[in-house]
C-alpha cells in the first residue's frame, strides 16, 4: 500500500471508494494470515498436549489397526475376525517384502488370535523388529477374502510429528489414532 501510494500520480489521484476498497482488502488478509498463525499454535498446543498424556501409554500392551506387526522379546501377535470355519492363510514377511513364515489353521467364526514364536520357516529365530502381516481366509466358493488384522505390542515410545502424535511398538512406528484397545493391566515396567 506504501509503495502504491508514493507511486500514485499526483494529477490522476485513485478515488477514495477504490482507496478504501483497497485497504478493506489488505486488513481482510492480514486477518487471515493472524488466523493461520493462530491456527497452527493451537494445533501445535493439542499435539504438545496428546504428546504429554501419551507418555502414560508407554509399557502397556495395546492393540492396533494395522499391518504392521512388532516382533517383541522373540514374539508377536495378531488378531482378526473370521467370518467362517473356513481355512486362513497368515504370511509374514519382511521389509523387503519376502515371505519369511507363513501358516494355515483352521480359526473359529468370530475373533481369533495368532502369535508367531519370531522363527522363519526354516526355524532360525529372527530379530526383534517391524514385520508386516497379511491374513487370507478362503470361502466355500473356493476364492479368497483378505481379512483386516489388529496387532498387539507393548508400547515403548512416543512422539510428536508434523502430522501427529506416534506411538513405537518396539520397530514399528503408527498414528495414535490407529490405537483400538489398551491393556493397562498387563503393563510392563521399565
Amino acid at each position: 500500500l506504501t509503495t502504491q501510494l508514493q507511486h500514485q500520480d499526483p494529477s490522476s489521484p485513485m478515488s477514495t471508494d477504490s482507496f478504501s476498497s483497497e485497504l478493506a482488502q489488505f486488513a481482510g488478509v492480514e486477518q487471515q494470515v493472524q488466523t493461520n498463525t493462530n491456527l497452527a499454535t493451537l494445533i501445535s498446543a493439542t499435539q504438545d498436549s496428546t504428546l504429554t498424556s501419551s507418555q502414560s501409554l508407554v509399557g502397556n500392551n495395546v492393540s492396533v489397526s494395522s499391518s504392521q506387526l512388532a516382533l517383541q522379546n522373540g514374539t508377536a501377535s495378531v488378531s482378526f475376525d473370521a467370518d467362517s470355519t473356513e481355512p486362513v492363510a497368515i504370511a509374514i514377511t519382511d521389509s523387503a517384502g519376502n515371505t519369511i513364515r507363513s501358516a494355515e489353521l483352521t480359526p473359529s467364526s468370530g475373533e481369533n488370535t495368532w502369535t508367531w514364536d519370531g522363527k522363519n520357516d526354516a526355524g532360525t529365530q529372527l530379530a526383534d523388529g517391524a514385520y508386516t502381516v497379511a491374513v487370507v481366509q478362503a470361502t466355500a466358493t473356493g476364492s479368497t477374502t483378505a481379512l483386516q488384522t489388529t496387532t498387539n505390542g507393548t508400547v515403548t515410545g512416543v512422539q510428536k510429528t508434523s502430522s501427529g502424535v506416534n506411538v513405537q511398538l518396539g520397530g514399528v512406528t503408527t498414528s495414535i489414532d490407529n490405537l483400538s484397545s489398551i491393556d493397562a493391566s498387563q503393563a510392563t515396567t521399565s
